[in-house]
């Protein structure tokens, strides 16, 4: 896919090319065995999905090793166990590009495209980023549902909407988990972000999660 390979291949952000080809270098000792990705990481899921999924950025020793979003992390275990509950995955697991793990009627991308320090993107980083969602958000035309996972990336979703001049109301609602809010043609759900800091603390737990999917399908459904 062209659009995948631009990402893989950008180097816009001197700061976040510097520190994901760093990283894949020295690694992690229990991944040292690994040949790291070490760069820019596309979306990847179901091209007729009706729901997108937007992150923040990849895992330095999650997606920025093993070259898909959400894979070979926590966070991605906790996020794809949920979407295998609610039937929009083959598999509960994810841990790396070829384990056999497939969506259906989702997509998951994230705001900004390279591990960040700290897991941190500045607001330039995150501008840079944005035309790589909004092309694949044009390439994604049955999708009616955007789920941001965290409040950075629903800042980066309406910011790039805006970018893209889709129709957008004067206001929007503040984050929270299960928010609705109408975008266009879309309508986006809040979640907060599978993070470790949120499910090891209960802030995000299974249920809460699964709710999410579940509201996404309906919502789906409902402009069908």
């Amino acid at each position: 896919m062209k659009l995948a390979g631009e990402i893989g291949d950008c180097r816009s952000c001197p700061r976040l090319v510097s520190w994901r080809e760093a990283v894949a270098v020295e690694k992690r000792a229990s991944f040292r065995d690994d040949s790291y990705w070490g760069r820019g990481v596309a979306g990847f899921g179901d091209p007729l999905a009706q729901v997108l999924i937007v992150g923040l950025a990849p895992a330095a020793h999650g997606a920025n090793r093993t070259g898909r979003v959400f894979t070979g992390d926590r966070s991605g275990d906790f996020l794809f166990a949920s979407l295998y509950r609610c039937g929009y995955t083959n598999q509960p697991h994810c841990k790396s590009i070829d384990d056999g793990l497939k969506l259906t009627g989702a997509y998951v991308a994230a705001a900004v495209r390279c591990a960040p320090p700290a897991n941190k993107p500045t607001p330039a980083e995150r501008d840079a980023c944005l035309p790589f969602l909004l092309r694949e958000l044009a390439l994604l035309r049955e999708v009616s549902v955007i789920v941001v996972l965290g409040s950075f990336a629903y800042d980066a979703l309406w910011a790039g909407l805006r970018m893209a001049d889709v129709a957008l109301p004067a206001r929007r609602a503040k984050f929270a988990h299960l928010l609705e809010q109408p975008a266009g043609p879309f309508t986006i759900v809040g979640s907060f972000h599978p993070s470790q800091q949120n499910t090891f603390t209960g802030r995000l737990t299974e249920p809460m999660l699964d709710a999410v999917w579940n509201r996404a399908r309906t919502l789906a459904g409902s402009v069908r």
